[in-house]
Order: C-alpha cells, then sequence, then structure tokens
C-alpha cells in the first residue's frame, strides 16, 4: 500500500500551490489515472511519490506519504542528459540479466539485438527510448509502478501490450497519460487535478471510478449545477428589481414629503427601515445561492481559417529508400507520396521505421515551396526552441510592441500566466510547450502543417479541443501518429511506413 496523508506541493520559485491537501492509498491491483490539465502537476505529483529528492530543485512539500515495503517502479517523462549521452549497453548495465532482458524486450516489440549496441540511447528514435527504459523498469521486478506518460512515441502494437500488461500487473498501477483510449480501458479509479481561478488555487477530486464513467458524471453534476444555479439567479434579479422599485418610490416620497407633515415623515421613515432590512436579506440571500460550476477549460484558441485550391499538388516525393541518420541503417524501401490540398494524413507504422526521418524530408521539400506556408511541429521541441527565451520572444522575435501584445493576448487564450509567459520556455511543462506550438500555427496562419506526434503531451481533457480544431483546419496536415483516436476522428487517410516502405490501410 502507498498512502499519501494531506500531501501540498508548492513550487519553490513563487510559492504556487500545486496540490492542496491530497489524500489517497495505492492497493495492489488498484488502476489509477492522474489527470488535468497542462502544468497542474502531474508529473510532479509522481515524482514526489517515487522520491522527494526528483523534486527537490523546484518544488517543497508538507503532509506524509507512505511507501511500505514495496519496490517502487518509476518511469520519468524524459531521461536526463546524462543518461541520453550513455551507450545503450552501459545504460542498461544488464549482466546476469541479458536473456531475462531480451525475453522483455521482445514482449515490448524492441528488437533484443539494440540492448547490447554501442550507440547512444539519445540516437534512438522516441518510442525506442520508452520501450527501452520500460525494459529496464520491469527487470527490477516492482510491485508498485509509477508511470509518467509511457504512451508517449510508443507504436500502436505496443499501446495495446501496454494496455494488457497494464491490466494484468498484480501490483499497483498509478500512471499520467494523454491516451484517451489506453485510459478508458485500463483506470478504474480517477486523481483529478485541477487550477481554478487563474491558477490561483488549486483543487482535486478522488474518484474510485472508471474515468469515461467519471468524465460523463461531472458533465452531468456540472450541466446540472449549472441550470439550478441560472434559475436560482433569475429569480434573484426579479427579487432585487421589484426592491429597488420600491426603494426608488419611497427615497423619491421621503424627498418630496412636507415638512408639515411629521406624521407622514415618521410613516416614511419606518417604511425605509424596513425596505433596508429587506435589503439585508436579499443580500444574504445572494451569498446562498448555488454557485456556478468553476471548471477549467484551458484553450480557446482556433486556428484562422485558411484555403487551397482544390486541385493543387502538395507533395509529390519520392526515395529510393529510407535510412538512419544517425546508424546510415537502412530502414526502407523505396516508395512514392503524392499529397493534395485538403487532405488530413496519418503515417504510422512500427517504432524505428523511419516516420520521423521521413516527416524531416518533407519538411526539408516543402520549406523550399513558395507557394504553400508550411510549419513543422517535430516530436523534440527544442529543435524549434531556445530553451532559455520566453514563450513571448519566440512568438514575437521582432521584439516589437505590438507583436509582444499579440503573444500576450493569444498565450492567455491557453491559459498562460504572466509569469508563465516571461519564464524561460525550458520551465514548461511538455503540455504547455504543445500549446506554445498551436499559439504559433494560430498567429502564422500556415496553410500546410507538419505534425510529429500533435496529441502527444495534451492531457486527455484537452485533446478533445485539440482534435477539434485539426479536424476543422481548412489545410493540409500530414502528421506521424499513435493516437487512436486522433486518427478516427481528424485523418482522411491512414498510410503505414514498414520496411517495404509506405502504403496506404
Amino acid at each position: 500500500m502507498i498512502q499519501l496523508n494531506n500531501v501540498s506541493i508548492f513550487l519553490s520559485v513563487n510559492g504556487r500551490t500545486l496540490v492542496d491537501g491530497l489524500s489517497f492509498i495505492l492497493n495492489p491491483g488498484d488502476r489509477t489515472v492522474i489527470i488535468g490539465e497542462e502544468g497542474n502537476g502531474k508529473s510532479t505529483l509522481l515524482a514526489l511519490i517515487a522520491d522527494p529528492a526528483l523534486i527537490a530543485d523546484h518544488a517543497e512539500y508538507t503532509g506524509s506519504i507512505f511507501r511500505g515495503e514495496h519496490r517502487i517502479g518509476y518511469l520519468a517523462q524524459q531521461l536526463s542528459e546524462r543518461e541520453l549521452a550513455l551507450p545503450v549497453r552501459d545504460y542498461m548495465a544488464l549482466g546476469e540479466n541479458c536473456w531475462l532482458a531480451e525475453c522483455r524486450a521482445a514482449e515490448v516489440g524492441l528488437d533484443p539485438a539494440i540492448l547490447s549496441e554501442t550507440r547512444t540511447v539519445g540516437t534512438l528514435s522516441g518510442g525506442e527510448r520508452v520501450k527501452l527504459r520500460t525494459v529496464k523498469l520491469l527487470l527490477d521486478e516492482p510491485d508498485m509502478l509509477l508511470l509518467d506518460e509511457p504512451t508517449n512515441d510508443i507504436d500502436i502494437e505496443t499501446l495495446e501490450w501496454l494496455e494488457d500488461f497494464i491490466k494484468r500487473f498484480e501490483g499497483g498501477v498509478l500512471f499520467v497519460s494523454h491516451d484517451e483510449t489506453l485510459i478508458e480501458n485500463t483506470a478504474k479509479a480517477v486523481i483529478h487535478l485541477e487550477h481554478i481561478h487563474h491558477k490561483k488555487y488549486a483543487r482535486h477530486t478522488v474518484a474510485n471510478m472508471p474515468y469515461r464513467e467519471y468524465v460523463d458524471r461531472r458533465l452531468r453534476r456540472m450541466e446540472h449545477q449549472e441550470q439550478v444555479a441560472s434559475k436560482e439567479r433569475g429569480e434573484q434579479e426579479k427579487k432585487e428589481a421589484r426592491w429597488r422599485e420600491i426603494y426608488e418610490q419611497v427615497d423619491k416620497a421621503q424627498r418630496n414629503i412636507s415638512r408639515g407633515d411629521p406624521s407622514g415623515g415618521r410613516l416614511l421613515k419606518k417604511k425605509m427601515h424596513s425596505v433596508m432590512s429587506q435589503g439585508r436579506r436579499l443580500e444574504k440571500e445572494r451569498e446562498n445561492l448555488t454557485e456556478m460550476p468553476v471548471t477549467e477549460r484551458q484553450i480557446f484558441l482556433d486556428l484562422p481559417p485558411v484555403s487551397l485550391p482544390a486541385k493543387k499538388e502538395i507533395l509529390r516525393f519520392r526515395t529510393d529508400g529510407l535510412s538512419s541518420p544517425e546508424t546510415g541503417r537502412r530502414l526502407t524501401a523505396g516508395f512514392e507520396f503524392n499529397v493534395d490540398a485538403g487532405e488530413h494524413i496519418a503515417i504510422i507504422g512500427k517504432n524505428g521505421v523511419g516516420k520521423t526521418t521521413l516527416l524531416r524530408l518533407i519538411e526539408a521539400e516543402l520549406s523550399k515551396r513558395k507557394d504553400i506556408r508550411a510549419f513543422y511541429m517535430p516530436q523534440d521541441y527544442f529543435d524549434l526552441f531556445d530553451p532559455n527565451e520566453t514563450p513571448v520572444d519566440f512568438l514575437a522575435p521582432s521584439r516589437q510592441k505590438e507583436a509582444q501584445t499579440a503573444a500576450r493576448t493569444y498565450l492567455g487564450s491557453v491559459r498562460f500566466t504572466a509569469d508563465e509567459a516571461g519564464s524561460p520556455i525550458a520551465k514548461l511543462s511538455g503540455g504547455q510547450k504543445a500549446k506554445l506550438m498551436f499559439v504559433k500555427m494560430a498567429l502564422e496562419g500556415y496553410n500546410v502543417l507538419l505534425l510529429d506526434e500533435p496529441t502527444r503531451n495534451f492531457s486527455p481533457l484537452s485533446n478533445p479541443v485539440i482534435r477539434r480544431i485539426l479536424a476543422d483546419f481548412g489545410g493540409c496536415i500530414i502528421s506521424v501518429t499513435h493516437d487512436r483516436k486522433y486518427i478516427a476522428e481528424c485523418c482522411s487517410r491512414v498510410c503505414r511506413l514498414t520496411e517495404n516502405g509506405l502504403e496506404r490501410v
């Protein structure tokens, strides 16, 4: 059993509360997902439970955490620079565990030969790194798992394996994930972290029910609460309007009464005393009205309308085959890939087959074109960001006041605070960096989007909004993805990349 008692987490830099008084228990066999919008402290909470030293550089906490004698397996969202620079075989340091590691690698769809390679961890694809780390974690035979975005970058086949593994694992699993399908298929309880009133207050909900049931109940409860609150306010406004009429009548009568009518003056004074008492009662009634539901919709953003001629050729791509840019290893046979205006295309395929390599080659080709405006959203955001620049600097590199004002307005539409807008990008969460990419798209008005895992860092609460934005986009989208809901809702064509080339699904 892992137990948290009245745990609160505060950011060291400004004292802002991420988590306020959270208590819950994770028992063997539990499957609990932590949800919440981007930057709400989900990763920090997981890291704290794993080891308080992991958050010491940016956060503090109060309360108590009981971990018992459990062997806790913690999968962080990212590897450190030191780990990325290690040769794979040194990172794994298998020793006598070589045979077991090869078995685990085969289970998660990772080529066992990778385990003994001398190339660095950082040269692996994003999905290969996640699988490698999963193998390393499982070798320690943990009986409690803390998983921070375990679905990032892994292919659909491995996603399905992970779902089955989580359901079969005998210990407790506490996880953060953007993948709604995985959450719906595995989570039996929900911890919902929220920041409300412009991120001034943190609140949480612990619900012992499946994710979809929690979301549906919450929506129905909020709709009912809003209806009740609206009705009460309508009735209250009628009472207050009638009170103001009476007050104005009595006040006018008092001002116009003759000084020679002391009896009438006393009656009006008594009447005004009664009216004022009624006013105070109405004020108390307003204080006791049902509150309007307070929620945290974090994305009030749409991409600007764009259109392309219906017959316009966006891409005519031909290759004799893809090769790994790091090792030169042959990845695929040759193929052609043609794209026309208005298409929304998903490229799927196993990890390491070259999907990101293909998207980079497409970006290099389209960037030369003058008749289209293409934006490339890479898997590693720091391919575009300087980690030391601020979001405002990234969006308004001219530093002109008008451009900076527009940048701040757009950042506000995705609920960046003034501090976040002016702080180094390196301090933002993965989801906040993803939001920054979408703000860039909205500001610049691109008509072709090249997106490498566009939904990977958005919360399950934000992803429906992101999918709606992309589904409604009037331009062309070429995306690499493993998000099953995104594929179903946003894509008009799906292509699978294999060693034999690119083929339509």
